[in-house]
């Protein structure tokens, strides 16, 4: 998500202990370990894997104890091929994605992943990567950059001292991630990258800038889904529900106008930071969220592993790598261990979750937290894959150059070609690439979905089709108990996973005015 605010939780608070015990083989390092005081976008373990011409083959990803997954597989796995192939790719409609500082090759890096994937080209493939490469707004589909406060500096800074949230570098990855996959998705939806130029700090300064962010577009009709992949511990918050109230305003304005809002539900499980100290802030002290995700206006999204093979999507595959699928043998998505998930200590339960599917987990309070602690807004809402030892593959120019001159310095990542990527950053895109498809076959933006998630989910026939629900492992972390997955919903993946060819006619239906 962004390295301004909490994302990786997880890396924050003990990055090796993710990587050991969340993700498996700690000799397949994604990023090197990282100070576990830097705060970095809602990316998880990524691993470099070469710049080949084409994309790594499956057998490369398994050698190090992975599958990688395509855009094809993809399609296959959660059922929405069969939705591109009657011609319904999202045309018409605009997704917009929200990272601080954007990236100097994103243009070009989203060129090379279409035709690796022979995936439809926008325009505004090329030329300079700020708005001034835009193409005219009459053309579609196309790539648009907005930087509606100014652009950032292109380059990332060196290693430092410092709280590691201006690792540009990081953001390049976050971005190419978000903007390669919400296409991947909806192939013929506009994508727009809202770039904001500054991280958060010890305040809501980058918050309230993405969100001033977001209001511009949505009360200028610009946008129908916007994908959030940032967020911090409600804990964090000095002010409490004061600062989220003055922050929250774009999501009321989503609502009135129609604008579908998603955010990454994390990856750090229950585990989040205060803010402060500022070089080695505390650990929140119980089983915590992080906002936006928890906001009742918003759809949070939490992870899974996909064990569906990774080269068709087709079947369970129980013997490829990693560990986590092999030790689930025919569950293609148990729940991943790092998703963020438990309840909220500001904003109480939200009449859409009043009632839920058989067998569901909803306890309502996290032991210690302040607040009222009962009865409180349950996250996530639902769950696309999220773990990247079951990623996607992403790539990336990572220019070879930072603030201090010539050569990477230590920084990380520091290298172009291809990585496989994951994070609950991962599975907020690709959602809103699916309610891209699904404004443009119902002929109007859906809107706010939640109440229409849980309308369904609360058909027993209805939620057999629409939903996988993963019910194995809990999103324990970092010295806090975590909250088991189950049928129906739970605080680990909410109400599961798309089967998008059943649900989305459904969804349609479920929101008609």
């Amino acid at each position: 998500m962004d390295p301004s605010f909490v994302r990786s939780l997880g890396r924050r608070l003990a990055a090796a202990a993710i990587s050991a015990l969340a993700l498996g083989s700690s000799a397949l390092t994604g990023p090197a370990v990282v100070n576990p005081v830097a705060i970095h976008p809602l990316i998880s373990d990524w691993a470099y894997l070469g710049n080949d011409g084409t994309p790594p083959s499956e057998a490369a990803c398994n050698a190090v104890g992975r599958r990688c997954f395509n855009p094809t597989a993809m399609a296959n796995s959660y059922n929405y091929a069969v939705l591109h192939a009657l011609g319904n790719r999202g045309q018409g409609k605009t997704i917009a994605v929200v990272d601080s500082f954007g990236a100097s090759t994103i243009r070009q890096d989203l060129g090379v992943f279409n035709t690796a994937f022979g995936l439809p080209h926008l325009c505004g493939e090329t030329g300079a990567n700020d708005p001034s490469g835009n193409c005219p707004p009459t053309t579609s589909p196309r790539f648009d950059i907005i930087q509606i406060q100014g652009g950032p500096p292109p380059v990332p800074p060196p290693p430092n001292n410092g709280t590691g949230l201006e690792n540009h570098n990081l953001w390049d990855l976050e971005v190419a991630l978000d903007v390669e996959w919400a296409h991947a998705t909806a192939p013929l939806a506009n994508i727009m990258l809202v770039e904001t130029p500054t991280a958060e700090t010890l305040g809501v300064q980058g918050f309230q800038q993405m969100m001033n962010a977001e209001a511009v577009l949505i009360k200028s009709h610009k946008v129908d889904v916007i994908s959030q992949s940032f967020g911090s511990g409600e804990g964090a918050f000095n002010n409490g529900l004061a600062s989220l109230k003055q922050l929250r305003q774009a999501f009321v304005d989503a609502q009135a106008n129609n604008v579908t809002v998603f955010a990454s539900s994390g990856d750090g499980g229950t585990a989040n930071n205060m803010k402060t100290p500022v070089k080695n802030p505390d650990p929140i002290p119980y089983q915590s969220l992080i906002w936006p995700a928890s906001d009742p206006l918003v759809t949070a999204v939490g992870g899974t592993y996909l064990c569906t093979n990774a080269e068709t999507g087709a079947a369970v595959d129980s013997v490829s790598p990693p560990s986590q699928c092999q030790g689930h043998p025919g569950d293609r998505e148990p729940a991943w261990i790092a998703s963020g998930g438990g309840y909220s200590i500001y904003f109480g339960r939200p009449s859409y979750q009043n009632v839920l599917p058989p067998g569901s987990t909803y306890v309502g309070s996290s032991p210690g937290a302040p607040g009222p602690n009962s009865n409180m807004r349950g996250v996530p809402d639902i769950a696309y894959q999220a773990s990247s030892r079951t990623g996607v593959l992403v790539y990336l120019t990572e220019p070879a150059d930072t603030a201090s001159g010539p050569g990477c310095s230590g920084a990380n990542p520091c290298s172009t070609g291809w990585y496989t990527v994951g994070g609950t950053s991962a599975s907020a895109p690709q959602w809103a690439g699916l309610v891209a498809i699904a404004d443009q076959i119902a002929g109007r933006d859906l809107g706010f979905i939640n109440p229409a998630l849980y309308t369904i989910a609360n058909n027993p026939a209805k939620y057999a089709a629409d939903f996988y629900d993963p019910f194995q492992n809990d999103n324990g972390c970092c010295g806090q108990p975590g909250w088991p997955a189950s049928e129906g919903w739970d605080a680990v993946t909410g109400l599961g996973t798309p089967n998008a060819a059943t649900l989305i006619p459904d969804l349609i239906a479920a929101t008609a005015p």
